[in-house]
């Protein structure tokens, strides 16, 4: 195992893109990672997804940045170094890392491997580490993150569009296991045909289930039905369409993040359905208390998924050939790709090339 130098306690140089300002623009960025310690492991980035709530932290839209913010937690690359006592990855090594990349190791949710419920989890980008500073996220050469925090990359996995799934892929693979949407022969929607949402047909077609894509016009009905292969197709919009599917689904998997009605959604659903809100809203949904009630029925929410989880996705994705479908850019295109990722633009995942596009 390759140990090198900056092991003892020297901080390694690195170069990335961050936002100084809640412009959001990015520009290139010199920074320091710190020293690789024992459970750690360093790598080389190669690719990093560019996730919707990316915008909202650059942006400061949730009022929680700190700038300068180096985005990205959708990150996939090589490792180049490991510590002492680091026991899953060696040098070489295919390795993740997602949304987050610290917790407490010590509450109910970390015991449990929900490490992503922890009261005190660390994000990947724009988080505080245990030592005070400010976590940087992949759109930068390299990563050092504690081994329990990466992932294993199986070798049949692509990894440009592997990346997406550490984030879209757990978020929507998460809830379909909690909830009990997995049983083959199940109905299940699916709200909003984007980076959540694509994905989430993928896994569920794979967990053998009947999938139906809800969404407000009919401009994503063929790639919905022939390349994503959904069964049915649903416009929200279409009163008939929605009156002649009533009570027809065990669960609803809902991933817009722009406002939008429920009680819409909540017709769907069969007696005692659920429905799990992934989306991130910035402004408060209203809630319909009365179709609840008449139907015993489930609004529930769910944020991306532990380790052991996160780790089982991966392996399952691999299994099954799931794999987002991603438009890859070089870094500096980025902004760009913000700008078109705030208009819908992008079918259905930026992912930066940051091991052949990152220039110093």
């Amino acid at each position: 195992m390759a140990e090198k130098s900056h092991q003892e306690g020297h901080p390694t140089k690195a170069f990335g893109w961050a936002a100084r300002d809640h412009s959001g623009v990015l520009s290139p960025f010199n920074f320091s990672r710190r020293a690789t310690g024992e459970k750690d492991v360093a790598f080389k980035v190669l690719f990093c997804g560019v996730c919707h709530s990316d915008l909202h932290m650059i942006k400061n839209e949730w009022g929680i940045s700190s700038y300068p913010v180096v985005p990205g937690h959708e990150i996939v690359g090589q490792v180049t170094e490991v510590g002492s006592k680091v026991e899953k990855f060696k040098v070489g090594d295919k390795v993740g890392v997602g949304y987050m990349i610290g917790s407490c190791h010590s509450c109910d949710s970390c015991h449990d491997d929900l490490e992503n419920y922890c009261p005190e989890v660390i994000l990947t980008s724009g988080g505080k580490y245990h030592d005070g500073t400010t976590t940087y996220g992949g759109f930068s050469d390299i990563m050092v993150a504690d081994e329990h925090y990466a992932v294993r990359i199986p070798e049949n996995l692509p990894l440009d569009s592997g990346a997406p799934l550490l984030c879209a892929g757990i978020t929507v693979y998460s809830p379909l296991r909690f909830y009990g949407l997995d049983k083959p022969g199940m109905h299940v929607g699916v709200v909003g045909l984007g980076g959540l949402g694509h994905v989430a047909v993928k896994f569920a077609k794979a967990m053998g289930l009947k999938v139906t894509v809800i969404s407000t016009s009919l401009k994503k009905k063929e790639e919905a039905l022939e390349h994503l292969g959904a069964h049915s197709f649903l416009v929200s919009r279409d009163p008939d369409q929605m009156q002649a599917a009533a009570g027809t689904m065990d669960g609803i998997i809902d991933t817009v993040s722009a406002a939008h009605p429920l009680f819409p959604l909540l017709g769907l659903l069969k007696t005692q359905g659920k429905l799990v809100l992934v989306g991130a809203p910035v402004k408060p949904l209203e809630l319909p208390v009365f179709p609840l009630i008449m139907g015993r029925k489930i609004v529930g929410g769910s944020s991306i998924g532990g380790m052991k989880e996160t780790q089982e996705m991966i392996d399952f994705a691999a299994e099954n050939n799931i794999t987002a479908d991603v438009e890859v850019i070089p870094m500096d295109y980025v902004n760009t790709a913000f700008e078109r990722l705030a208009k819908a633009d992008v079918r259905y995942r930026f992912v930066i090339d940051v091991g052949n596009t990152l220039k110093i």
